[in-house]
Parts: structure tokens; C-alpha cells; sequence
């Protein structure tokens, strides 16, 4: 029978050491502070920090020690509570409730304990890096944060309320709890014949290993897959915060792929911004088409050619014809960093308004000192784009009649045929009749259609001005910038008109074998429209469905045609599914509605925050760019931007 001496005298021993402990910590806390005559009153019991049934988990730190010496036979390493100058990282690894990594991330457990002095400063978001054996690295982010007891303890008591409420925040004794980092990883990084290179998690770090907070740029870069180079958007950040390293500048810029290395640049497989009224959506989304416009900024046509973007910007509150002007609050500071950075800034010099002409509106442009040029639309345009001319909702059965109608007056009147005249045309009791009796047109349908010719605002077609068909050299210039203002026109119907006609003008030249306009089909173009959602809604009528069939043609074969949407909204709910759905980068700002946030479609730890956002700060979700990431934008605007 096994000899249990030495055991018996453990326990004793450990029964005395527990009860030493128990008594010195009543000292200690006597002398810190005053006895509390009430606290006896209340229930005639004394807090020990114990677990009432004296079980295992009600254990202290005397227990670890009595167990340490309870056998010569077992030695244990001590461990210096506070070694000065020894501490790399904030923490270490748990296995208390397992280490696991797995191809369902639900199944994934990875917790690291975090040491005293270094709590207040995790936050979730925050990068890490856990080293492997060997030289390569886990890369991971925390998803989680938590306090646990150290020991067991019922911190749920008259007592432990009443002696927290008189202690002051600095206070409370961070070693007599655990806290805990819950991390999710996100990517093996290794060295590949010197470059550094990351690939999906396969293997478990070691229990215990150093967890540190990632603080090295191509590290963060190459875990998020953020690449060196393109397309500039703002600056990594944790919780509106900026991520620093002890690199020159310390933080890090966040780029938007624009090679044929991995692909197509992003920019031809179109963005969208989305951000509530103050959020900043107009001052991002002009650093951003900013950087579009630098001279170095060209891509590859089919024919070889190396030629400069163009950029087509549709204005509804008159403010990205600012971006010809140098922003006066830029200081020579900030322009310094940003050239250290290679962010495009300063007015660009190469920016016309094209202003739509309407009769009775005026289009002031004082904001501004961009060249202005007016424009008008011809009703030849109808021709090719029937619904300029459905004044208000036709149906099904209306809109062939409206066909039967244009075509026969342009057959009469050529492509010199003013609305005016299809007016007129109309009016011609005659031919309601014939097309009435030849059953192409039911004289009911015929008057239907009248209606709704005739509700087109007046004033938009054949003014006096330059037709837009005959601008296609000063619409898109390589390298330019063209800003189609709207703020002046009288109504939405009539904004609605001028932007659907030129952007449709734009696209057809772009997706045809047969272009109008060879200067369109062959530069490289980003067509931004603000307020989209006012232009590309999804609808039950003729008309929309027409324009959201153009739109979404054009996005599905912007790749091939160098053509990019940058659709900027507030309530990005309300733009119509098959357009969306071809966006490839989603740049969130501030946004209130439950709605509008469910819409954009980000990842849930991302979606949560954008109600929080400050002023600037943006998520950005790219799949095939890099991993979700949140970003604070440049707080000084490129160009000018405001009053």
C-alpha cells in the first residue's frame, strides 16, 4: 500500500498556509484602510477572497507555494513578479481553455493572457504577432477582451460593493484578475528568399509564446495584404486611432491596387462611398479622385498605349469644380509629408465646368475659378435614348408606342429635329389617327404617351449652347478633370435629364464597337456620380429599368473598356442591386441608418463601428485588394474643399 505520510503532512501544510495567507491579506487591508463598522452589521461575515466550499478553485497563491515545497523531489522556477527590463510584447499565449487553430474559424481558440502594465493600452482591433519556432510569424487582431478571476472569489456582496465604491478607479488591483485577449488570426507570415510573404493560417503557435503588438509597416502591409503600391485612400487605423511604427512617416498608407500584376486596377471594377451628412464623404471622395488625375496615373489601352485617366464628376451641391484650386489651409508642413508620401495634392490646373444651359437658370460658379462651359442637350439624343422624353411613368405597352413615335418623326425631320417640333408633331390629329386604324398605336396609348412627352421640363432640350454630342474633346480630356454642376437646375426631373444624358452619352461611346466618339472609346475614364442613389434607383417603370441595364452593362465590362464608377451616396440601400453588386471596393463613412449600414454589406466586426465614426474616418471593404480594414482620411483636404 502506497506510503500517504508525505501527503498528509502537505495538506496540513497547505491548510496553514491558506489560513497565514487569509489572515495576512485581513492585516494588510486593516492598515490600508478603516474599518467599516457597517460592514459587520450587514451579515456578521468577512470577505476572505474564497470560495465557500473550499474547493479547488477557491485555492490562493499560497496553495502554489505549499505545493512547490511539499516534495524536495519537485523544484519549480520562480519567477520574478515585476523583472525590470525583461518584458518583450504584452502578454503570453493561454491554453487554460485550449489553443486551436482550424479551417472553421468558429472552432478556432486563441486567447492571450495580458500582462498588468500593459491592459490599458490593448484595444480591440489592435494587430499582433506571435512568433512560431523557426522565423515565421502569426499575424492576428483582437476580436475580444475579458476579465476573469484570478481566484475564486463572490465578488457579488454587501462588502466587496461598499469597499469597491470608496476606492478611487486607480485603485483596483489588476493582479488579482486575469485579462484576457481573444484573437482571431488572419494570416502565416514567412520569409521567401528575403521577401516577407504571407499565406492562410495552417499551423498552432506554441503555449506560452510572446504575444507583441505588431509595429513593423511591411509586416501590417503584408498580414492585411495591403499592397506597396497604388491608389492612395488614408491611413490604417484601430478604433479612429492611427497605427504607428518606429518606421519614417510612422503610420501606415493604406493603396488601392492599379497594376495588371494580380489583375485589373480596381479602379475599372468601380467604388462606392457611402457616408451619412457630415461624415466627410465629399472631402474623401475628392482626395481620392485627386489622386486619379497625377501625371504618373496611366494605363494601358488595346493598342499599347500608356494614356492618363479622365475623370467625369456629376455635381449636385456645385463643390468638386474646387478641386482647380489650391486648398489655402494647407499648410507647408502638411504638404511636405504628404509629398514624403506620395499623396497627389494642389488645385488641378487641367478642370472645366460643363454647365448644362436651361432656360430661366443661371449657373453663378463663384465658388470657383475653373473654366466654364456651357452645354445643351439635342433632342436628336432621344433617337438613340427614348426615356429622355417620358415625361413621368409609361408602361410596358406605352413605351413601344413611344419608339413608333420618335422614329417616324426622325424618318420626317432628320437629326435637326427639334422637341419643339415632336411637339408639334404630336399635335397632328391625323396621324393619331392612321396609327390608330393600323392598330401600331392605340389612340388611348397615343394620348398616354402625349401626356407624358409633354411633362418633360421645358427649357432642357435645344438651347442656346453647344451641343454635348459635339463636346466629346472637352468632356473627356486625358489627365482632365470634368465637373458637371447641377445645384442650379429648377427641379430633380431636370438634374435627372442632364446627368442620365451625358453619362449614357459616355457609356455608349465606351461599350460600343462603333463608337461616335473615338476620343471616349480610347482614354481611360472614371465616371463619378454623387447622389446616385437619385440617378440609379431600382424602379417598376420602363425608363429606369432601361437606365439600370446600361449602368449595369457598363460595370460588368468596365475591366475590358477602361471605364470606372465612383458612386458616392448617403443612402446606398437605394441603388439598384445589379449595379451594386458589381462594386468591388466599398469605402464606409459615418452612416445612422440601420438600413443604409446593412446595405453595404461589410464584415460584421467592421459594421458595428460605423455608426461611431468620427468625421473622416472610413472602413474599407475590398476583397480582392486586401483584407477589411479600417481607415482615418487625410484631415486637411488636397484641394480646396468648403467655403
Amino acid at each position: 500500500m502506497t506510503d500517504l505520510g508525505d501527503f498528509n503532512d502537505f495538506v496540513g501544510d497547505e491548510d496553514d498556509d491558506v489560513t497565514a495567507e487569509s489572515e495576512s491579506a485581513s492585516e494588510r487591508e486593516s492598515e490600508a484602510e478603516p474599518r467599516d463598522q457597517s460592514d459587520d452589521s450587514e451579515g456578521g461575515t468577512t470577505d476572505t477572497g474564497h470560495d465557500s466550499d473550499g474547493g479547488e478553485e477557491g485555492s490562493t497563491r499560497a496553495d502554489v507555494a505549499a505545493e512547490a515545497t511539499a516534495d524536495d523531489s519537485v523544484s519549480f522556477e520562480q519567477y520574478d513578479a515585476d523583472p525590470v527590463g525583461t518584458e518583450q510584447g504584452i502578454g503570453a499565449l493561454s491554453v487554460s481553455q485550449g489553443l486551436r487553430v482550424s479551417e472553421d474559424r468558429d472552432r478556432t481558440t486563441l486567447r492571450a493572457f495580458v500582462t498588468a502594465g500593459n491592459r490599458e493600452h490593448v484595444r480591440l482591433g489592435k494587430y499582433l504577432i506571435v512568433p512560431y519556432p523557426g522565423d515565421e510569424l502569426l499575424f492576428c487582431r483582437i476580436v475580444g477582451l475579458e476579465y476573469a478571476q484570478e481566484f475564486q472569489a463572490d465578488d457579488a456582496t454587501e462588502i466587496h460593493a461598499r469597499r469597491a465604491m470608496r476606492r478611487s478607479a486607480e485603485e483596483f488591483a489588476e493582479r488579482d484578475y486575469k485579462f484576457v485577449a481573444e484573437l482571431d488570426p488572419i494570416a502565416v507570415l514567412f520569409s521567401d528568399r528575403g521577401d516577407l510573404k504571407r499565406r492562410m493560417v495552417d499551423r498552432v503557435p506554441k503555449p506560452g509564446a510572446t504575444v507583441g503588438e505588431a509595429d513593423d509597416a511591411t509586416q501590417i502591409k503584408t498580414g492585411l495584404k495591403i499592397p506597396e503600391e497604388g491608389v492612395f485612400l488614408g491611413h490604417l487605423s484601430v478604433g479612429g486611432e492611427k497605427v504607428r511604427t518606429a518606421a519614417q512617416p510612422p503610420t501606415i498608407d493604406y493603396r488601392l491596387k492599379d497594376d495588371y500584376t494580380d489583375g485589373d486596377p480596381l479602379v475599372f471594377r468601380h467604388t462606392l462611398v457611402a457616408g451619412g451628412t457630415g461624415s466627410g464623404k465629399t472631402h474623401g471622395s475628392k482626395n481620392i479622385l485627386r489622386q486619379y488625375l497625377s501625371p504618373e496615373r496611366t494605363y494601358e489601352m488595346d493598342d499599347g498605349r500608356e494614356v492618363q485617366t479622365a475623370v467625369v464628376q456629376f455635381d449636385p451641391q456645385d463643390e468638386y469644380a474646387q478641386m482647380h484650386d489650391d486648398n489655402p489651409d494647407m499648410d507647408a508642413d502638411t504638404a511636405q509629408r504628404y509629398e514624403r508620401e506620395g499623396i497627389a495634392y494642389g488645385g488641378h490646373d487641367d478642370t472645366v465646368a460643363l454647365v448644362p444651359k436651361m432656360a430661366g437658370s443661371s449657373y453663378p460658379g463663384s465658388n470657383h475659378r475653373a473654366e466654364k462651359l456651357e452645354f445643351t442637350i439635342p433632342f436628336s439624343m432621344a433617337r438613340d435614348l427614348p426615356w429622355l422624353v417620358a415625361g413621368s411613368n409609361l408602361n410596358d405597352n406605352q413605351y413601344p408606342a413611344l419608339l413608333e413615335l420618335l422614329n417616324r418623326f426622325f424618318r420626317n425631320y432628320g437629326d435637326q429635329g427639334t422637341y419643339d417640333e415632336f411637339l408639334t408633331f404630336l399635335d397632328d390629329p391625323a396621324l393619331k389617327e392612321e396609327l390608330h386604324e393600323s392598330g401600331r398605336v392605340h389612340e388611348a396609348t397615343f394620348d398616354a404617351v402625349k401626356r407624358r412627352v409633354r411633362g418633360v421640363p421645358s427649357g432642357v432640350f435645344d438651347q442656346n449652347a453647344r451641343p454635348i454630342t459635339d463636346l466629346d474633346h472637352e468632356l473627356v480630356r486625358p489627365g482632365g478633370l470634368t465637373v458637371v454642376p447641377t445645384y442650379h437646375l429648377p427641379s430633380s426631373r431636370a438634374k435627372e435629364l442632364f446627368v442620365l444624358a451625358v453619362s449614357s452619352l459616355l457609356i455608349d461611346d465606351k461599350l460600343s464597337n462603333d463608337p461616335d466618339s473615338e476620343r471616349i472609346k480610347e482614354t481611360p475614364l472614371v465616371l463619378g456620380m454623387d447622389e446616385a442613389h437619385n440617378f440609379l434607383t431600382d424602379a417598376d417603370t420602363v425608363q429606369a429599368q432601361k437606365v439600370i441595364q446600361k449602368f449595369t452593362e457598363a460595370a460588368k465590362q468596365g475591366r475590358k473598356e477602361r471605364l470606372g464608377l465612383f458612386l458616392i451616396t448617403q443612402d446606398p440601400q437605394d441603388i439598384a442591386d445589379p449595379v451594386f453588386k458589381q462594386v468591388n471596393t466599398k469605402v464606409v463613412l459615418n452612416l445612422g441608418d440601420e438600413d443604409a449600414i446593412k446595405s453595404v454589406n461589410i464584415p460584421p466586426n467592421l459594421e458595428d463601428k460605423v455608426p461611431y465614426m468620427e468625421k473622416g474616418q472610413m472602413v474599407v471593404y475590398s476583397p480582392d485588394n486586401s483584407e477589411p480594414v479600417e481607415l482615418t482620411g487625410l484631415s486637411t483636404c488636397v484641394t480646396r474643399h468648403g467655403d
